[in-house]
């Protein structure tokens, strides 16, 4: 039986652990030994979205396992500018390719490719809903970076309201419990009260507030977000609040040595450049950390043990 990986919600922290366990294998293992272990395997990406991280590394992430890729991303020189069907695209796709990975601005479109398809589907963003590889490589450098999940203060800043990587990471580190969250928002960007009321019986606690530099000065961890332009209904509502938050070195002169700051990116200018220099900037290792993951992954759904 074919396996998904379509939301976190789908995984027990069991599944979750097995991850971080491989995926710690994955990146001891020597170049020439990862090579050989999907030769002859074809991944195809099919994003309709923007992407320079996600694709990009699930590509490497094949590549670096000696698989091949093909795909595209954008749609206007496919059959999608033709009017062809999501089922009728996936459908011809899996007969090209051994698993695929799709980005959609809707939601629920990758369980519907799934649905649709008899080669694994792993979801890279479906509208504000999920995004499971960037939650499981954020748990992995969370690990690294401290030893631990459970324990941890971590703030969330930013876009909560429309950002499916947070959305994704809170349900995951909900269900490591005991983890003291910090949403950091503008009030028309607050976490989605489905969401915040997922943490109830998890051992997690959380505290809404606008102030950034109280969760800089108190957290071990900050996960900062762009406010996403292109998920407001309303433009004049991004004009309000696009720049209600930036991290620079300033802000940090009075944090402790241990604390760390993530972001998914792309950064427009929630996070100052003078921070890249600091103990604190974690975003660029954060990146690198996606195509041991996303190797981790393509193993477990191809069913190829290291």
């Amino acid at each position: 039986m074919k396996r998904d990986l379509i939301s976190l919600n789908d995984l027990s922290l069991e599944t979750i652990q097995g991850y971080l366990a491989l995926a710690t294998q994955v990146e001891s293992m020597p170049d020439a030994e990862r090579r050989r272990l999907l030769a002859g395997k074809i991944l195809a990406v099919l994003f309709y979205e923007p992407s320079t991280r996600t694709r990009l590394s699930f590509e490497s992430a094949m590549f670096r396992l000696g698989g091949n890729v093909l795909g595209f991303s954008e749609t206007g020189s496919t059959s999608v500018a033709k009017g062809e069907s999501l089922a009728d695209t996936i459908r011809t796709v899996e007969q090209y390719a051994d698993i695929l990975v799709i980005r959609h601005p809707k939601e629920g479109t990758a369980r519907l490719s799934a649905a649709s398809c008899s080669i694994p589907v792993i979801n890279a963003g479906d509208g504000t809903n999920q995004h499971p590889s960037q939650t499981l490589l954020d748990l992995y450098t969370i690990r690294k970076l401290f030893g631990k999940i459970s324990g941890l203060r971590i703030a969330f800043a930013g876009d909560l309201k429309y950002s499916r990587t947070v959305h994704s990471l809170l349900q995951a580190l909900g269900k490591f419990g005991d983890v003291r969250f910090e949403f950091v928002s503008p009030e028309s960007l607050r976490m989605p009260s489905y969401l915040r009321d997922g943490l109830k019986g998890t051992g997690c606690t959380y505290r809404e507030t606008v102030d950034l530099a109280a969760a800089v000065a108190e957290c071990d961890l900050i996960y900062m977000t762009r406010i996403q332009k292109e998920r407001f209904p309303d433009v004049l509502e991004y004009e309000k609040v696009k720049d209600a938050y930036c991290i620079d070195a300033r802000l940090l002169k009075g944090a402790p040595s241990h604390l760390r700051i993530l972001h998914p990116l792309p950064r427009v200018n929630e996070i100052s450049p003078d921070v890249d220099s600091t103990v604190h900037a974690a975003y660029f290792p954060q990146v690198g950390n996606g195509v041991i993951m996303r190797q981790a992954i393509l193993l477990d759904l191809l069913g190829v043990k290291p």
